[in-house]
């Protein structure tokens, strides 16, 4: 074997053995660091696959901006992660369950033909000049455009969703209407009032 099918096997071994990290993993900050290894261990398969765009990009947007977020979380949650767990144990047997039914069908579907190693050869090399980037942006704007707009509507159809569903309205807002700021007037703001003088009886006592 090449050497590249034997970092494509290696690389894999690491890559599901901290997969399976991240979610047997008993303390928090553990899933996140391996979750870390699982990303960073896809982004060398995508450069074996010549995908060296998407690696880049897989870096620095998750392992340097997602699990650095995850982390804080991990952080900010480590006093309640005791309660969590005991919640959410009554629904272990059910999603258990859900997990088997989905490699089932992951199996299912890599048992197809269609997913065989003669349907998907190994890329062939690509000249020095040649840009990932930019085959990757033609293929998005051309002839992929439509899903990728429709994927854009559903991305923000889901973020107003999400802004919709967790805004608690204040029960006593405090809001500034400008038009009444600008109609006031120092006759509104201001009273003169008239009242008379008003002394200490104890004073004058000690006058008399």
């Amino acid at each position: 074997m090449a050497l590249s099918d034997w970092l494509f096997y290696f690389y894999s071994a690491v890559l599901i053995g901290s997969a399976t990290a991240v979610v047997t993993a008993r303390n928090q900050v553990y899933s996140a660091l391996f979750l870390v290894l699982t990303f960073f261990t896809a982004s060398a398969l995508w450069i074996l696959l010549q995908v060296e765009f998407l690696a880049i990009a897989l870096i620095v947007v998750y392992i340097g901006a997602v699990m650095v977020l995850f982390l804080f979380v991990v952080m900010m949650l480590d006093g309640h992660i005791q309660a969590v767990r005991r919640r959410f144990s009554p629904y272990v047997p059910v999603s258990l369950a859900v997990l088997g039914l989905l490699a089932l069908e992951v199996l299912g579907l890599f048992a197809n033909q269609r997913f065989s190693p003669a349907q998907t050869p190994v890329p062939p090399d690509r000249p020095a000049d040649y840009s990932n980037i930019h085959e990757l942006g033609l293929r998005l704007f051309t002839e992929y455009l439509f899903q990728f707009e429709v994927a854009g509507v559903i991305l923000l159809i889901a973020v107003v969703a999400a802004l919709v569903l967790t805004h608690r309205p204040k029960r006593d807002p405090k809001r500034i209407d400008p038009a009444r700021q600008i109609a006031a007037q120092a006759q509104g703001r201001v009273r003169l009032v008239s009242m008379p003088a008003e002394t200490d009886p104890d004073q004058q006592e000690d006058a008399s």
